[in-house]
């Protein structure tokens, strides 16, 4: 039988890996270089206070692709689950995303959803046509106040540059509500998994024809010639030893509190003044609301430039970054038996459904390939 080898046990690789193992006769191996599968995703049961802790930061599934809800909680219990994020400021604790209920108390009125709509037009920058950045987005968006009161000093902090260097495209994924639904995501499907993404992840690489080695790191010349295809799913400039220079991205350290009861009420609690060192507060218990814990574990989130072995987390995508992805594109066309897949290896940002639904597809295509004696898509459809 083909041997095939997935590097990465994420999302991405594990759905990888199930979808071939499912679809061809094959062995799989899956080589992750940490001690545990599910890469950012990962949870974990915490010996002190029994909480379910989310290791890098929280993570909650939301989507409206019904297929991919219903592929996930075929590996896993997922428990319905609303976000409600809450926002600190000097004149007080605010809803976020911005509704209805945000701009009345921020504004001090009583406002409809008529008049809240004209009421906000009223403050918008009428001058700005095509916002060219994040500033001006906001500006048009809802004028000054709002967005320096809650989008500018997090943005500095979360980014660290001025929101001027930032595209207009990373506002507009932030809704503003003329109504009082305080929801975070507007997503039909949207949930948490009751025993936590490793066990999730852990189902879908359960199979016969899969084999998993932890905490082994990878490196390209060295993986063996007798597989007929590698997919790789980490950093794209790590594969080519950074020949071409770093790709930029933003990580995040955690500052750990343990208490007795609640902390601070809600699982997220942002903090976006500037002169506040950290992002935001998460309290992990409220991530499951349906088990009950005497003690509680919160993180404060700080953001920093990635380095050295630094995780990264966010991908920032300047024009100088994208420069040196396109040359490491360019490079990956000239290789043979390598396909690239998920956020690190396509240098994307996207979220646990989005990475999902690619791995999918690409499964898809890849296993329609490989039946007729041809290679792989170098990258999922619409990443390159």
């Amino acid at each position: 039988m083909d041997r095939y080898l997935v590097v990465g046990a994420g999302f991405s690789g594990a759905v990888l890996a199930r979808e071939l193992a499912e679809q061809l006769p094959c062995n799989v191996d899956v080589i992750e270089e940490r001690s545990h599968n599910g890469g950012n995703c990962h949870t974990f049961r915490d010996d002190h206070s029994g909480v379910m802790i989310h290791a890098y930061g929280p993570h909650i599934f939301n989507t409206n692709d019904e297929k991919v809800w219903d592929y996930v909680r075929r590996h896993g219990s997922f428990r319905l689950y609303v976000n409600r994020v809450k926002a600190v400021i000097d004149r007080g604790v605010f809803s976020m995303p911005i509704n209805l209920h945000t701009i009345n108390q921020f504004f001090g009125l009583k406002l409809n959803p008529n008049q809240a709509s004209e009421y906000l037009a009223g403050l918008s920058d009428a001058s700005i046509v095509e916002p060219a950045n994040f500033e001006e987005q906001a500006l048009k968006l809802m004028g000054r106040e709002l967005y320096e009161a809650f989008f500018k000093g997090y943005t500095t902090k979360q980014w660290g540059c001025d929101p001027k260097e930032l595209s207009a495209s990373i506002l507009k994924r932030l809704p503003i509500r003329f109504n009082y639904d305080d929801n975070y995501y507007e997503k039909k499907f949207c949930g948490i998994p009751e025993e936590g993404y490793g066990d999730v992840i852990g189902s879908i690489l359960r199979h016969p024809a899969i084999h998993v080695r932890l905490g082994e790191r990878m490196h390209p010349e060295a993986i063996p010639h007798d597989y007929r295809h590698v997919f790789w799913t980490g950093p794209i400039d790590a594969y080519f030893d950074y020949s071409e220079g770093r790709l930029g991205y933003r990580t995040m350290t955690f500052e750990r509190i343990d208490a007795i009861g609640d902390f601070q009420g809600n699982p997220v609690i942002n903090y976006p003044g500037i002169e506040v060192p950290f992002t935001r507060i998460h309290e992990h218990k409220h991530f499951a609301p349906w088990e009950q814990h005497e003690r509680t574990v919160a993180f404060r989130e700080y953001s920093k430039e990635t380095a050295g072995n630094d995780i990264p987390y966010y991908p920032k995508r300047f024009s100088s970054d994208m420069k040196i992805l396109e040359r490491y594109r360019e490079r990956a066309e000239s290789l043979e038996g390598v396909s690239f897949l998920g956020r690190l290896a396509t240098y994307r940002y996207m979220d646990m459904e989005a990475v999902v639904r690619d791995a999918l597809n690409h499964a898809s295509a890849s296993v329609e390939l490989l039946l007729h004696g041809r290679r792989p898509p170098l990258f999922p459809e619409g990443a390159a």
